[in-house]
């Protein structure tokens, strides 16, 4: 089985009562979830400069991270019809981020196509990724120590 790592940075962007969101849309086009702005960092991309052009490429908008709420991991096998099977595991970094510039736009030809702000209240009814309730627990959380809960240890 091959094993893979993808290490992401992402924004919880609060405004208002409202949650920033982009509209993520599978590469076949079938499936499309809400989910946080940001996404994979680069080969010798800062965690911090990675979510701030993923903000600006998915939203139109320029944010700045201004606290590291911490650190989500999800673990996935991936069986494959072609292939080797892939153990898929995802790192993702979350900060919470104020909007600085910019004005709210679409992604074109990228990984989402919508950004929109959703009232806090109305998120359980969003079909969303899971990482946007994991971000929101850390938000209104905070835990000291970026987890929330003790991580696992596959």
């Amino acid at each position: 089985m091959r094993e893979e790592l993808r290490v992401a940075a992402y924004a919880v962007c609060v405004r208002d009562g409202h949650l920033l969101l982009a509209r993520w849309v599978s590469p076949d086009g079938r499936e499309k979830r809400w989910t946080l702005p940001g996404g994979g960092m680069e080969h010798g991309e800062d965690p911090y400069d990675t979510v701030v052009r993923e903000a600006t490429e998915e939203t139109g908008y320029t944010i700045t991270p201004t606290t590291l709420l911490g650190i989500d991991t999800r673990r996935h096998h991936h069986p494959r019809r072609l292939g080797a099977a892939v153990d898929f595991q995802a790192l993702r970094i979350v900060y919470e981020a104020h909007i600085t510039g910019g004005d709210l736009r679409h992604e074109t030809n990228g990984s989402t196509d919508l950004a929109a702000w959703h009232p806090l209240d109305e998120i359980p009814a969003l079909d969303r990724v899971d990482l946007v309730d994991a971000a929101l627990g850390l938000w209104r959380e905070r835990p000291e120590n970026g987890h929330l809960q003790p991580p696992v240890s596959a």
